[in-house]
């Protein structure tokens, strides 16, 4: 009888049946934003992502008494109207007169579970915003509401409306659905709530703002009782009034039980239990996934289900390490360390760490970002002579036991210095030949600028991409910074480099990524295949369907001859007078590995990249406050104008191995790959 009032606000249209098709679908399928979780290796959880804290249950998980308390006061004929509340609709019509005017009641919960739905769940985007349209009081928001009930009245059971209304409607705190508040609130689930505990929620639903238990717990009391009172009146307690009325003085006089602190589920990378420890790789999980195509709505409203690649034994000795080396307080300093799994199908990001902790309290020294996954504006130092050394062997211009000159100071005339020759000079002293691996095991400056010379910078820093500074030479610009889409901050540190023919490339003075140096030794030891460095093993949606990535395809970056020879030219840098020799011996490691040590002209950041055939890690000690200055070590600090400035094998080493010897703990020693003839 209503409709052709209706058709007069336009709601008869064929745009507008198909709106109410289709919202009525929607609610049918009951698709609502669910929690994200996050996974190690093991299957342990180490994070949640959410809009809505909500725990969705079937009809048989909530209690009878809950499901009596929300009809007693929201909707007592619930299983006898179909949708509507015709005569309610009726008299707010006659009302308001005209489109327009206000409304009072008559929803029932049909319609309430509607109103929701269009406010928290198609109003995902702006919850507010929609609540305010969804909740507005016109004749035409109630003819849409109403349409949309009765059509859902069709396609659902009475009991799967009201499971769904259950399960979607806001009840403060975060909190989403009978089944999230039931824990936050009372430390329970909703298949064992009382007559207090359900009748509270039933009053706090719908108006969680001005009925909050923690913030008004005297309106709060006051509404729980009302429904109390109703539930009484709808028998809920039996047809025996006197016996009815007992049980409810009864109820009414119970405390609400609230739990001191509420059990809300902990949100974000900060939030999870080990978020100080494991937040670096959850950070940088987050960012790659979106760069793998997956949604912020999928991830903070999908309720999917993240595995990782984190190995929490891997991840727990790292921090340790590197905060044995640097205190996670100290000022100025940071040490942070990657780990990464080789492998010719994926490399499996272990561990993403930092000496400091991951969170928000700058005050306590933590900090907010993937560190050891993001480009420092730090260089790796010495460490980028592996890439020179590469590119030279793939050139055919040495090979690692060919010998190469190693003046004590090299006048380059490649790369001036303004007007001059660049004056290149050792930072010790050097036989004046020396073969290729004792070069890269003792890292002489003059022998690897020379190289660099003869095997052309272009060569070495393409070299250095192939093998995995992928990021660091073409994602930001020389001081480290991202690109801008426009590049309108260019040219990145790669093309710079080139461009402004640097020599001192070799010698790794830019900005650089931890993460994509450990990646770079996983190449290495990989037969020279690389894989980006990933930290997702699987991704599934809220049906456990996986949902496929877009990821980077691994590739052949060198061939496995050349990459097995270098991995040979590298293995004498942790044994004999190699520059991370005492570091090793002080860990008691006695493992085949390649390794290379680098520090920094200015001795303000030190790094060392290294590798077994199992696990490949970097770490770099950095200056990470706002005035960077001269890093000393025994004790870490700051040493303005010292000459005794700190090296790479001194500290990131160290951190390397004691990490690694506790990671490698019950594997086989895997012994590295013999060099081609080719390359020797």
């Amino acid at each position: 009888m209503v409709f052709p009032f209706v058709g007069g606000l336009g709601l008869a249209s064929n745009r507008a049946a198909d709106t109410v098709d289709q919202t009525s679908g929607d609610l049918a399928k009951g698709e609502l934003p669910l929690v994200t979780t996050i996974t190690d290796m093991n299957g342990d959880v180490i994070a949640y992502l959410y809009d809505q804290y909500r725990v969705p249950l079937e009809s048989n998980q909530i209690s009878d008494t809950m499901k009596a308390a929300i009809l007693a006061i929201e909707d007592k004929r619930f299983y006898d109207h179909r949708g509507v509340d015709w005569q309610g609709i009726a008299r707010a019509a006659a009302k308001a007169g005209v489109d327009g005017g206000a409304t009072q009641g008559a929803s029932t919960l049909t319609q309430q579970y509607v109103k929701n739905y269009m406010a928290f769940v198609l109003g995902a985007d702006n919850e507010q915003e929609a609540w305010e349209k969804a909740t507005e009081a016109t004749i035409g928001r109630k003819m849409r509401e109403a349409r949309v009930a009765l059509q859902l009245e069709q396609q659902m059971t009475k009991e799967e409306i009201l499971t769904g209304y259950l399960n979607i409607v806001p009840l403060g705190n975060q909190t989403y659905g009978v089944g999230a508040a039931a824990k936050a609130y009372f430390n329970t689930t909703a298949d064992k709530l009382t007559v207090p505990q359900a009748a509270l929620l039933a009053a706090i639903a719908n108006r969680p703002s001005s009925l909050n238990p923690g913030a008004s717990p005297e309106k709060a009391l006051e509404r729980r009782n009302i429904v109390i009172d109703k539930m009484r009146e709808n028998n809920a307690f039996g047809t025996d009034q006197v016996e009815a009325q007992k049980k409810a003085e009864e109820y009414k006089a119970a405390p609400m039980g609230v739990v001191e602190n509420l059990q809300i589920l902990p949100k974000g990378c900060v939030g999870a239990g080990d978020g100080p420890i494991y937040g670096f790789f959850c950070s940088y999980l987050l960012d790659y996934l979106r760069e793998s195509g997956v949604t912020n709505k999928q991830l903070q409203r999908g309720g999917l289900t993240i595995k990782t690649t984190m190995d929490p034994k891997a991840t727990k000795a790292a921090k340790q390490s590197a905060e044995q080396q640097v205190p996670k307080t100290q000022n100025g300093i940071s040490n942070v360390m990657s780990v990464v799994e080789p492998g010719k199908d994926k490399h499996r990001v272990r561990a993403l760490v930092a000496s400091r902790d991951y969170g928000n309290n700058a005050q306590l020294g933590q900090v907010a970002r993937p560190v050891p996954a993001e480009v420092l504006p730090f260089g790796p130092g010495s460490v980028n002579k592996v890439f020179t050394a590469a590119a030279a062997m793939e050139k055919g211009i040495i090979g690692i036991d060919k010998e190469m000159a190693v003046p004590a100071t090299h006048y380059s005339r490649i790369y001036p210095n303004g007007g001059a020759p660049w004056k290149v000079e050792n930072a010790g002293k050097y036989n004046d030949k020396m073969s290729l691996t004792q070069a890269l095991a003792q890292s002489p400056n003059t022998g690897f600028v020379i190289l660099q010379e003869k095997t052309g910078l272009d060569s070495v820093v393409d070299m250095a991409y192939r093998l995995g500074m992928r990021e660091t030479l073409q994602g930001v610009n020389r001081a480290g910074e991202p690109l801008k889409d426009d590049k309108s901050n260019g040219p990145s540190q790669g093309d710079w480099t080139k461009q402004n023919n640097a020599g001192s490339y070799t010698l790794g003075p830019g900005a650089t990524s931890v993460l994509e140096l450990a990646n770079v030794a996983a190449t290495i030891v990989s037969g020279g295949t690389w894989c980006p460095p990933t930290p997702v093993e699987k991704v599934l949606d809220r049906y456990g369907k996986e949902i496929p990535l877009k990821e980077k395809p691994c590739e052949q970056a060198v061939n496995t001859d050349l990459a097995n020879s270098l991995a040979q030219g590298m293995s004498h840098d942790t044994s004999g007078s190699g520059t991370a020799a005492d570091a090793a011996r002080g860990s008691g490691w006695n493992r085949p590995a390649i390794g290379k040590t680098g520090t920094t002209e200015e001795h303000k950041s030190v790094a060392f990249m290294a590798a077994t055939p199992q696990y490949a890690g970097a770490v770099m000690t950095y200056a990470d406050g706002n005035q960077p200055q001269v890093i000393c070590a025994n004790p870490i600090r700051f040493c303005p104008g010292s000459k005794q400035g700190v090296f790479g094998g001194q500290v990131a080493a160290p951190t390397w191995f004691n990490a690694m010897k506790a990671i490698h703990e019950g594997l086989p020693v895997a012994p590295l790959p013999p060099a081609a003839p080719k390359y020797k």
